[in-house]
């Protein structure tokens, strides 16, 4: 006895589930290689001088968010932020210290990362 009838597609049937399923995810913002790679060494950097921890990254809706912590208890000392929706305007990445006060903003995550970076960028 055949529980399908003669007209069902099955594979019409997985395309649906698989639709309905990738619908509900919503979409989020992430860093691309070549952010997470840059990000990552100005981390190992600091990490090999002693100044800094560990770290968290966030995939939310709106923005991506790159913590860094001195201690892991503590609140983030640094959060870099990638938020598209400023891409046109100020420019979509921002480095904001633990206070809350953005200390640079701009287009081009190189430039953006040197507010930390600069002792690095001095010798």
């Amino acid at each position: 006895m055949n529980l399908m009838s003669e007209d069902a597609d099955p594979s019409a049937s997985y395309a649906a589930a698989r639709n309905a399923v990738a619908n509900a995810v919503p979409h989020r913002v992430t860093f691309n290689r070549f952010e997470l790679n840059r990000i990552l060494n100005l981390y190992g950097r600091m990490v090999a001088d002693g100044e800094w921890r560990d770290y968290a990254i966030d995939f939310l809706k709106d923005r991506a968010v790159f913590s860094v912590f001195r201690r892991a208890s503590e609140v983030p000392i640094y959060r870099i932020e990638k938020d598209p929706r400023l891409a046109r305007k100020q420019g979509m990445y921002s480095v904001i210290s633990a206070t809350g006060l953005i200390l640079r903003r701009g287009h081009d995550l190189d430039r953006v990362l040197l507010v930390i970076d600069r002792k690095l960028a001095l010798v």
